[in-house]
């Protein structure tokens, strides 16, 4: 029997960083949790990095994930966008390095290809494909769902998720 994985996906942003809590074990994959991180956009950025960060760091002592799965920045979204997402994906894998869980980063199309099998699926089809593969998560949000694709996607790469062996 492969012991448990538990696994902190995170997608994040600045106006919205989504957050999925799975648990692997073996081949099989349980939900646990999931959400969104929302910062109000009216406070200055060192602020709403602060709300990330402090919510990353309350999320990881809520569930004591034991590995976690982070989504790379795109950044062809431009500079300034990639900049700002840069900062958002800083703070929260601050919060998970403070925290000592260890950390993977994923490109967004190795995320998709985990999930649907090719590297050009859009937001309804990774929505879709969570869903099939966590039946008891229920109705989320694009960023969680998200987020709950790169913990997934941290299962299949996580070098003991299949074997057992954390």
């Amino acid at each position: 029997m492969a012991a448990p994985l538990r696994i902190l996906g995170i997608d994040p942003g600045l106006r919205h960083t989504g957050w999925g809590m799975i648990v692997s074990t073996g081949p099989r994959l349980t939900h646990i949790a999931h959400g969104v991180i929302s910062p109000d956009p009216q406070l200055p950025l060192a602020e709403r990095l602060a709300v990330i960060y402090r919510s990353v760091s309350a999320l990881v002592i809520e569930h004591q994930p034991d590995f976690a799965g982070v989504e790379e920045t795109l950044v062809n979204a431009g500079a300034q966008s990639a900049l700002k997402l840069g900062q958002a994906r800083g703070a929260a894998m601050t919060a998970l390095a403070v925290s000592t869980v260890q950390v993977a980063e994923f490109a967004p199309r190795r995320i998709k290809q985990a999930i649907v099998g090719t590297g050009k699926a859009d937001k309804e089809q990774i929505s879709f494909m969570v869903k099939r593969l966590l039946p008891r998560a229920g109705e989320m949000k694009a960023d969680a769902a998200d987020a709950l694709a790169c913990a997934i996607c941290a299962a299949h790469y996580h070098p003991g998720a299949l074997r057992g062996v954390a």
